[in-house]
């Protein structure tokens, strides 16, 4: 028998031993965050974790598998996206491959995937309450998945489509240059998406077989980690995993290894000159490093590139852009495989700095030289310690699929313990990894790419499918050292302490307010105000909106309008880049009444920020070198509009021909190439001569701080202005019959908007078309794309503007003509009629709940509250209840108005607006000529 003592000591021990597995569970979160975590492992191996927020009206799950497309076989690349594609399409409990899509529809949620180099991932979102059926079906797809023939041959086309959709974006050719040239003994080179050659399907080489037997090799429950969000305790949601997600076969495989370098270093220095479709240019220094997937309690990496990417005053940024050379400049980890990872510098380019860029490179090198040099010390360290503990520290909550789907794959990379607090963690300062890191920043280790429209190349390289075209050739280390401008170089500084580091972080006395008052009206001003403190974070919004007629006036005045809004921006960016840092944001944006000034973020330093934006409103500095810069970007991002995806244009058509005050791209284009330096300071010095203002804070604010506030607007912006009324522009109601339009687009895909529009505005007629857009969305992707495999961009759409309801089908296909894709469109229209007609009165409800559920899901983060008060004050809606409106007017939609309404909108197509490439309807100036004559669309 054990005596007292000895079993006294063995329960402490017990308990001791069951208090760490307890802690082991339960990972580490904000002070800020309410939700219940909890870490299990189930007996297969499938790492989990669990999320309870019992306030959550929406769930949501996320499966990262650690598989991806560096696992693809040499003869099947693409084959691991093309697995993904297959998961969704019918499991041995759920065998129709449209059921799992048509439940997350009809529950108001959404799903879909993604294919990276090392994992792939999996999500959806869901109303709350329906979180356990759509786990059941979730899981079978790990479980049970069928890969039903007849869907093989069809979902290969659908790879393809996408394949196809993306041959002429920049960013994918671009993507395949940096393969061409990486190591060819590493997976990352070879292509990743797949297409009908790669995904060959025949009797000499059937893909299915293939198929199944990757999905045996490399689908594992060990190597899967799952994030589960809802409003159930963690015991139910436990409950609600185990018994599901266990009967994934655990394969006992093991990760693969990327164990070769990402680039050859006997290539290395090297420059490699790519091809640019449309008018882009930048410059990428791409250095390889050690993996730093090991480094996240301290973060060399974020430390070196905070540093190199810093904006501030003397910064490499700010010397290259008062140069002229450069626009923006960014830094940071490019990507780690867990063996080899790059640390990439990425400037986008001036004409002048694509011509100088030899020029820049040594400028680079001069600047981390400087960081060797001086950049390592602890005060910056603290700095940036402190910064990440206050963000965490008030960190507000993402929607719960970004939070599932964020887990999910942290799961892969962090210990359990520090899956919620891994990216703020800076724990101590660790000045050697940071010179590690800086060691390898050198000419000798360097690959540079330039990428540029008609870049001259001789000869060049062609990358395979994508025919991009590049060249390499090295580097001598010798000149990259050498200084070749001693005048920039001289410039550079690094940054001081940071002035905007909050240090008054309490929250301000009272309840959060219901809706926003009208506080005072100041000259004028309306000024409206909303104290909020429910999420605990001592943050703010301020919004003040200049409405004007004078942006408004012309494509001319829309030109001027950006023009002169980029010099305030250029003008504030070094001096408020320590603010961004700092946890501050603003922007200062046109818009189709005017300019908008949003200052956001902890509230303590906030009045600063303003203060010095306004002064830059009410008198900016403009210069002619600036100027020309702008007008040359104006111009090369108008002319880049010809080169968007087909849809892109179609429906960017439909929205410059119906818009009120938005003007078509090449009376923009004309205004951008005429217009000179005079215009623009005569433009800047009346734009506030007339204005309509009005201004909103929000969050962690009181009164009295409001209206110093709305006083300082008042007497830095407003001065002599003459008040006016601006109206809110309107959407033009097409005639009573279908309109088409065929636009000239240089793409091998044929685009096709068909924009279906309602007779008012009102809440009622709102209300029918998007319950009518959320009944329609699955049938029509699934017959489009799925059945008819017309293209991988299809999807039907409430397609409202400025409150006008309408309805859209999209499709972009790389093989149908627009008569084609327009007689099937109209065959499913006629079929579904029959489908409309059969709903169930417990569907209808049912989809009802999913429409509202989206309209009134729980906000989660104060500066979604302030957007949609912001834009209740733009329209007029002092009682701030549109949402509640449109829901209520949702609730009362019968299924005769219902029927009524897809009859006239798309059965009958009146008042119906059809833009295509190709074709044989209108062409778009003459079309242009009669749409901006139509009247606007009535209120009711």
């Amino acid at each position: 028998m054990q005596n007292p003592i000895s079993r006294l000591f063995s329960l402490l021990i017990l308990l001791l031993f069951s208090t760490l597995a307890l802690a082991a569970q339960i990972p580490e979160k904000s002070p800020n965050d309410d939700n219940q975590y909890r870490f299990i492992e189930l007996d297969n191996g499938l790492k989990v974790i669990l999320v309870s927020d019992e306030d959550a009206d929406k769930a949501a799950a996320s499966m990262n598998v650690a598989v991806g497309s560096g696992d693809d076989p040499a003869e099947r690349e693409g084959l691991s996206h093309f697995l993904e594609h297959m998961l969704f399409l019918g499991t041995e409990k759920y065998p129709d491959p449209g059921e799992y899509q048509q439940f997350i529809k009809s529950h108001g949620g959404q799903h879909n995937a993604f294919t990276a180099f090392q994992d792939t991932n999996y999500f959806f979102d869901v109303q709350a309450e329906f979180l356990e059926p759509a786990l059941d079906r979730f899981a079978q797809q790990f479980s049970a998945p069928l890969f039903t023939a007849e869907l093989v041959d069809r979902e290969r086309n659908a790879v393809h489509s996408e394949f196809s959709a993306k041959q002429k974006d920049d960013g994918r050719r671009f993507y395949s240059v940096k393969k061409a040239v990486s190591n060819p003994d590493h997976a990352f080179s070879h292509f990743a998406v797949g297409n009908l050659s790669t995904l060959e399907n025949t009797e000499a080489n059937p893909l299915r077989p293939d198929l199944i037997e990757f999905w045996n090799q490399h689908y594992s429950s060990n190597i899967m980690s799952l994030a589960v969000y809802g409003p159930e305790t963690l015991d139910e949601l436990e409950s609600m995993v185990r018994g599901r997600f266990d009967a994934i076969e655990n394969r006992n495989l093991e990760t693969k290894r990327h164990v070769a370098s990402l680039y050859r270093s006997d290539e290395l220095p090297a420059k490699v000159t790519a091809e640019a479709l449309k008018d882009v240019r930048s410059l990428s220094l791409t250095f390889p490093i050690p993996s730093q997937e090991a480094n996240y309690r301290t973060k060399p990496a974020s430390y070196v590139a905070n540093l190199l990417g810093h904006e501030g005053p003397g910064s490499l940024f700010d010397v290259l852009k008062r140069a002229g050379l450069a626009e923006s400049l960014s830094a940071g980890l490019g990507m780690d495989t867990g063996e080899n990872a790059t640390l990439e510098i990425s400037i986008s380019l001036t004409p002048e700095g694509l011509a100088r860029h030899e020029d820049i490179l040594p400028l680079v090198f001069d600047y981390i030289e400087k960081i060797r040099q001086k950049g390592i010390s602890e005060q910056r360290f603290l700095e940036m310690q402190n910064l990440a503990r206050i963000d965490f520290r008030f960190r507000e909550q993402g929607n719960p699929l970004h939070e599932a789907m964020r887990l999910s794959r942290y799961l892969q990379d962090y210990p359990a313990e520090d899956v919620l607090r891994a990216p703020w963690l800076v724990e101590r300062f660790a000045p050697e990894q940071y010179r590690d890191i800086l060691d390898r920043l050198t000419p000798d280790n360097l690959l540079a790419f330039v990428l540029a429209p008609e870049p001259e190349l001789e000869n060049p390289n062609r990358t395979d499918w994508y025919e991009a075209a590049w060249a390499r050739e090295p580097l001598d280390p010798t000149t990259l050292r050498s200084q070749s401008l001693p005048e920039l170089a001289a410039q550079l500084r690094l940054p001081p302490e940071n002035p905007f580091v909050p240090e008054d972080l309490a929250m301000v006395p009272g309840k959060t307010m219901a809706q926003p008052t009208q506080l005072a009206t100041i000259e004028g001003m309306d000024v409206w105000f909303a104290r909020d403190t429910r999420f605990d974070t001592p943050k703010a919004n301020v919004f003040v909106g200049l409405r004007t007629p004078a942006t408004r006036a012309s494509a001319r005045s829309y030109v001027l309008t950006q023009l002169l809004v980029d010099a305030i921006n250029t003008n504030l960016n070094a001096w408020a880049y320590s603010a961004s840092l700092a946890g501050l944001d603003y922007s200062v944006y046109p818009h189709l009444r005017g300019i908008t000034v949003r200052v956001g973020g902890y509230n303590d330093k906030l009045h600063t920020l303003m203060n010095r934006i306004l002064l830059q409103v009410a008198a900016p500095e403009l210069t002619e070198q600036r100027f020309e810069i702008t007008r040359q970007q104006l111009i090369d991002g108008l002319q880049n509009k010809a080169k968007d995806r087909p849809v892109e244009q179609t429906s960017e058509f439909i929205q410059t021909s119906l818009i009120e005050g938005a003007w078509p791209t090449d009376a923009k284009l004309r205004a951008a190439r005429e217009v000179s330096f005079e215009e623009l300071r005569s433009f800047s010095e009346a734009l506030l001569s007339q204005v309509d203002p009005v201004m909103m804070a929000h969050g962690n604010l009181t009164e009295a701080s409001t209206l110093n506030l709305a006083r300082q607007i008042d007497a830095i912006v407003l001065g002599n202005s003459e008040l006016v009324r601006v109206a809110r522009s309107q959407v033009r109601q097409l005639p009573d019959s279908e309109t088409l339009v065929s636009i000239d687009v240089d793409h091998p895909d044929t685009g096709y908007t068909l924009y279906m529009q309602g007779d008012n505005t009102s809440f009622e007629e709102r209300a029918r078309f998007r319950l009518l857009a959320q009944i329609i969305s699955s049938p029509f992707y699934e017959e489009i794309r799925t059945n008819r495999q017309m293209g991988y961009i299809v999807y039907a759409t409430p397609f409202e503007m400025l409150e006008t309801p309408a309805l859209g089908f999209v499709v972009q296909s790389p093989s149908a003509s627009p008569a084609e894709i327009d007689q099937a469109v109209q065959e499913f229209s006629n079929s579904f009629e029959e489908t409309l007609s059969a709903l169930t009165a417990e569907r209808l409800d049912r989809e009802k709940q999913a429409v509202i559920s989206k309209l009134l899901e729980r906000d989660r983060q104060l500066g979604e509250i302030s957007s949609r008060y912001w834009r209740e004050i733009d329209r007029g809606m002092d009682t701030f209840d549109s949402r509640q409106q449109l829901a209520n007017a949702i609730k009362q939609v019968g299924k005769p108005q219902l029927l009524e309404t897809f009859r006239k909108a798309v059965l009958e197509r009146k008042q119906a607006l059809e833009v295509v490439t190709g074709g044989n309807g209108l062409k778009a100036n003459r079309a242009l000529g009669r749409l901006t004559e139509l009247p606007p669309v009535p209120a009711s």
